[in-house]
């Protein structure tokens, strides 16, 4: 890290951490009937009932009901969540051996837009590494369906100060979306923008 008196550093989820897919979550959606669903996915940020998901505004169950309504076929609730699970790929481990090793020298915090489904497919088939967890790797964990609140919006980078203490001015924080890196700027958070793929251990 080359920039002086940062103190925390918070990971951004998808894309940054966990590789995606998004092209092989829509052609899962499709094969089950889901038109459009290209619309509704989105890299950085999700639309409809997705948005509505990663917000916590509906329940994973209300969701797969919605999801069955603008079917013609039927779908079980776990062919539907290995839909929208498509979308996660993995988690590569030197990115976790990184995240162990930054956790000696600075306070690591997960700031996500994710939902229950896709936290639920990560904690048990993304994080688990030489018996460590995803709880592990962080000093907090926040996610926007247990917050309401979904990144770009300022106030979701606001709550994260305020329930944690740290100070804009010592904090880092690594997203792949422009949009999110400006919010945290706006409050004075140091930002990096990561490309897709890329190897952001280099910063440290």
């Amino acid at each position: 890290m080359r920039k002086k008196g940062i103190k925390n550093i918070i990971f951004d989820f998808g894309g940054v951490l966990i590789n995606l897919n998004r092209q092989r979550c829509i052609d899962s959606f499709k094969q089950l009937g889901l038109n459009h669903v290209e619309d509704l996915i989105d890299p950085f940020a999700q639309q409809g009932i997705f948005m509505q998901l990663e917000k916590g505004l509906i329940t994973p169950a209300v969701f797969r009901d919605k999801v069955r309504e603008q079917l013609n076929e039927p779908a079980t609730d776990e062919q539907i969540d290995a839909a929208w699970n498509n979308f996660l790929v993995d988690l590569p481990t030197y990115k976790l051996e990184a995240l162990l090793k930054l956790r000696e020298r600075y306070l690591v915090y997960l700031l996500s837009n994710t939902n229950a489904i896709h936290w639920d497919w990560s904690c048990a088939n993304a994080f688990p590494y030489k018996g460590f967890n995803e709880k592990d790797y962080f000093e907090e964990i926040f996610l926007s369906y247990e917050m309401k609140l979904a990144k770009p919006d300022v106030a979701i980078f606001e709550a994260v100060l305020e329930a944690t203490g740290i100070q804009a001015k010592e904090t880092f924080f690594i997203d792949d979306s422009e949009a999110n890196c400006k919010a945290a700027e706006s409050l004075g958070i140091s930002t990096y923008l990561c490309k897709p793929g890329e190897d952001w251990t280099k910063l440290f």
